[in-house]
Order: structure tokens, then sequence, then C-alpha cells
């Protein structure tokens, strides 16, 4: 096959992707560039749309995120640390209920084989999780689709939640940065900020190091006031579209009847997570006061870039949302191993 053949699935995916990301942005949708695409492909994917996500633009596009997300992070942060006590201490609680609920959806109407349904059911992230059931004895395309199938569900429902229940409709709280917003200095520091941070990440291990650790250093960055300024606009639209691309398009190769019935279980076990991160969310709101909105974002099961990027879309605290979900995967990496080996004793 031509370099160019190679390509062409590639770019009918793009092509997808910025029509219904531009169709979901004239329609008001919020976060319309990385849900449309997410939507718009998955369709296609169910039908048979010969596309494929640009897998090799995600490392690329993730650490631009992470120094977005980065300068929304502030001096005024640092005094609500008090405030985030109580979410970590029930935050276990949830993950455990969030998790036996969903493991339950899996073994009981799903009958996946144990394995399958342990690590389909986790609240990880999906390379993570992919990589411990396979090494379990899992089917590894069950657990993927799984947690794409779960990513996709709890963005589309949380968006839904915020628009009809919450009545927040904002779709970015930083408003339009343009190019020439910035000075050749700002450029300098927020590219240092991504690949160096990509570096720290991985140096210490972190979770989802590609987007955390250039959050990290662009927070030092914006709070040190070395920099004041977000990344221009059009290349957040451009990584919201490249991820929302690649998560729709996890499903080609999967029959409609397949998906449909792996949908079918998401939707079940998404619903059942949502629900419980509703009712520790309330909990959360009434002993802090914080807005219910933000909570109910902290306690969602979906990914931490995107998660992170409804926070912003929605003009919520950023860091506190980012920092609960990688405690979150951070928790389920740690003991998913151990708490497999006690579930296969029993």
């Amino acid at each position: 096959m031509s370099r160019l053949g190679h390509w062409q699935p590639v770019l009918l995916a793009l092509t997808i992707s910025i029509l219904c990301g531009g169709a979901g942005h004239l329609a008001g949708m919020p976060l319309p560039w990385m849900l449309g695409p997410m939507i718009g492909n998955t369709i296609a994917a169910v039908l048979g749309v010969p596309i494929k996500g640009p897998d090799r633009l995600r490392p690329v596009v993730i650490p631009v995120i992470g120094v977005m997300l980065g300068s929304a992070i502030t001096v005024s942060l640092f005094q609500q640390l008090g405030d985030w006590v109580v979410t970590l201490l029930v935050l276990p609680v949830f993950l455990g209920l969030a998790a036996g609920l969903s493991f339950l959806v899996y073994r009981k109407f799903g009958g996946y084989d144990p394995v399958t349904a342990f690590y389909a059911s986790m609240p990880g992230g999906l390379n993570e999780m992919l990589i411990l059931g396979a090494a379990a004895g899992g089917d590894e395309r069950r657990i993927a689709l799984a947690h794409a199938a779960r990513v996709l569900i709890v963005i589309f429902f949380v968006v839904v939640f915020f628009w009809l229940v919450l009545g927040v409709t904002s779709t970015g709280s930083a408003g339009w940065v343009a190019l020439d917003a910035l000075t050749v200095a700002d450029y300098v520091i927020l590219t240092g900020c991504a690949v160096l941070g990509l570096g720290v990440g991985k140096m210490l291990r972190l979770p989802a190091a590609p987007i955390f650790g250039p959050m990290l250093l662009s927070g030092i960055a914006h709070v040190a006031e070395w920099v004041t300024v977000a990344p221009p606009t059009v290349f957040i639209i451009m990584a919201q579209l490249a991820i929302g691309t690649v998560i729709g398009a996890r499903f080609v190769g999967t029959s409609p009847r397949e998906v449909g019935r792996d949908l079918s279980l998401a939707v079940i076990s998404a619903f059942a997570m949502l629900t419980i991160a509703v009712g520790f969310a309330e909990a959360i709101a009434l002993q802090s006061g914080m807005d219910l909105s933000q909570a109910f974002l902290a306690f969602s099961p979906g990914g931490l870039t995107e998660m992170s990027l409804l926070s912003l879309s929605m003009g919520q605290e950023v860091a506190y949302v980012s920092s609960i979900h990688l405690i979150r995967i951070t928790l389920v990496i740690a003991i998913a191993p151990y708490i497999f080996a006690a579930v296969m004793r029993r």
C-alpha cells in the first residue's frame, strides 16, 4: 500500500471529526471539538466506514492539553487544599462501590469470565487496565471496548447532565487565545513545559505522565508568572479533534451486534457508576460548600484527559478535578492486582 493509501483512513476520520466538531460548535454543544468527533467516528466505525484513528498524533497532542490545563492553576488554588480532605477520604469507598457494581454488571448480565469482568469494571486508565487484564488472561478486545465505551458514554452523559440538569453551558472559560497573543518567550516556555514535562512525568513514573508532567510544569510556570497565557486556542482545538477521533475509531473492526452488546453493558455500568458519583458529589457539596457541578466532575469515571477538558470547558476548577482523577487512576493501578488476587481466591 502506498503512503497516501495508508493515510487515507486517517484523513477520512479527521474529515469526519472536523465536520462533526463544526456541527457541534454551531449547535452550541459543550466541548464540541472532542464530543463531535467521538460521536461521528463511533457511528462511522459501527457502520463499517474505513477509518483509522490518528494514533501517532495522540502522544503529540496530549502534552499540549497538559500545558493548557496547567495554565488554569492559580495561587488561590492552594488556599482550597483543605476542601479536598473529605474527597480524598471517601474516594476509595466510591471506587469500591462503583467497581463492584460494574463487575456484577459484566459478570451477571454480560456473562464475562471473572478476569475480563474484573478488569473491564475497574475505573482506571484504558491502557493500564488492558495491560493488566491481558497479563491475567482476560479478553483484551472486550476489556478495551468496555473502557472505550465507558469513556464515551460518561463524557456524553456528563455533558447532558451539565447542560440540561445543572444549566451549565459554557464552552470554554479561558476565551479565545490568538496565535499572536503569545510572545516568542511565551512559546519557548510553554513548549519547554510540554517537552520537559513529558520527561519529568516519565522519570517520576507518574500515572498519565504525558498529561500530568506538562500540566505540573505549566502550573509552576503560571503560578510563578513566567508566562501568563494559555496555549493558542487553535492548538487546543486540534488536540481535542485528535483525541475525539482516536476514541471513536477504537470501535473499528467490531460488528454492529458486538458493539451494540458491549455498548449496552457499558451504558448499564456507566449509569451505575454515575448514579453513585452523583450521590458522593451531593455529599461532598453539602459538607464542604463546593459546587455540585465541580464535585460531580471529580467523581465521574471518565478518562483523566477528557474529564480535565470538561472541567475547563464548563468553567470548573481544573486542578481539583485533574488531581482527583489522577489519584483515582493511581489507586486503581496500585491496588487492582491485589484485589483481583483476593477476588479470584473467593
